[in-house]
């Protein structure tokens, strides 16, 4: 009898690929968490007026703001909830606690990469129709970085709430403080851009608590597995 064992690498991309199927099927995130995330970013406008210096000023922080929050709603979607006799196959299958965490990540990472794109455009419209694009290449890694961020912590904070009848309630009490750092450090990129200083302190902020993050995700996946 011939055991054909599958790698990791391919296991986590076969789950991140069946999360975002299922999320194709079901537009929880693009079909209305987006949506309601850019009818979030044109309330400030219509509180703040015209003032357009005003808006300049507060568009990067309230862009970042929004998806910081929405964003935790995309990584806690219904879509991405496994059943128990899905969660049983995957085991009997011998796909492990880290694999699992990390093809929810890299889904929830694509998808709020997405996110973060959709509404970009809304956000320059709204607060900066003619922006200063003299920063702008150090805007890409920060879509990155923050989109990997978010999304390892919203996979464990869903780990962890699993099961539980409150789970869209808990998960962002838990990671909208933790990721707290990822808002400072994408606000401080744009504002260092934008007043000709190095991002790269912003940058290194951000790029630790990715690190942090990941480095507890693959400690305690198995705790975690266990205590579901």
């Amino acid at each position: 009898m011939t055991t054909l064992l599958v790698a990791p690498l391919t296991q986590c991309l076969t789950l991140a690929a069946k999360d975002l199927r299922l999320e194709r099927r079901a537009g929880e995130a693009m079909l209305v968490t987006a949506p309601f995330g850019a009818v979030a970013l044109l309330l400030a406008p219509l509180a703040v007026g015209t003032d357009t210096p005003l808006l300049r000023q507060l568009g990067p922080a309230l862009y970042w703001l929004v998806v910081l929050l929405f964003g935790v709603l995309v990584t806690m979607r219904a879509s991405a909830v496994d059943g128990p006799a899905q969660l049983a196959m995957l085991r009997l299958a011998g796909v492990s606690p880290r694999v699992r965490l990390a093809g929810r990540a890299l889904a929830n990472g694509v998808l709020l990469l997405g996110f973060q794109l959709v509404l970009a455009p809304v956000a320059v419209l709204l607060y900066d129709p003619d922006p200063d694009l003299t920063g702008w290449p150090w805007v890409l890694p920060v879509f990155v970085l923050v989109a990997a961020g978010l999304a390892v912590l919203g996979a464990l904070a869903d780990a962890l709430a699993v099961g539980l009848a409150g789970r869209t309630t808990l998960g962002p009490l838990l990671v909208v403080p933790i990721a707290v750092p990822l808002l400072l450090g994408a606000t401080g990129v744009a504002q260092a851009t934008g007043y000709g200083r190095s991002p790269w302190p912003w940058l290194l902020l951000v790029t630790t608590v990715d690190l942090v993050a990941a480095l507890l995700a693959a400690w305690c996946a198995r705790y975690l597995e266990d205590l579901a």
